[in-house]
């Protein structure tokens, strides 16, 4: 009966030694994978800095364009104005200049014979001046 007693035990310490190495290699990679794990998760921890680092940067870069084009837009903002202020000048000179010529068309349409003689002599006629004529040269004297 010892003999079955111990062959018992020689077949559990069997058992128990092939369990052993088999939890030995399960440990083995199990630290294989560790540190594999470890690199994956250092190299996924410096990825993320870098990505926080450049969307830092492009922060950065959209504000300076930001105001840039801010700066740009009240510029041309200002230009803008300067450039309606101007043209309704110029349309109202324009106006002003178009009403005097065609006010003094009718006076060189029709030129009197007195007048025609006094301007042949070399004086012009002072009756021949309409107020549209001195209005036209008024306003010449003071656009200079």
């Amino acid at each position: 009966m010892e003999w079955i007693l111990e062959l018992v035990l020689v077949v559990l310490l069997a058992a128990t030694l092939v369990q052993a190495l088999r939890l030995e290699r399960a440990l083995g990679v199990l630290k294989r994978d560790r540190s594999a794990l470890e690199s994956l998760v250092a190299g996924f921890n410096a990825s993320t800095r870098q990505a926080e680092n450049g969307i830092e940067r492009l922060q950065i870069a959209a504000d300076g364009a930001g105001r840039q084009i801010e700066r740009q837009v009240a510029a041309s903002v200002s230009l803008k104005d300067d450039l309606s202020f101007l043209t309704e000048r110029g349309d109202r000179l324009a106006d002003r200049l178009d009403a005097l010529v065609r006010a003094a068309r009718p006076l060189t349409a029709e030129p009197t014979a007195a007048a025609a003689v006094m301007e042949l002599a070399g004086s012009p006629a002072p009756a021949a001046r309409s107020q549209a004529e001195k209005s036209l040269m008024q306003a010449l004297r003071l656009a200079r």
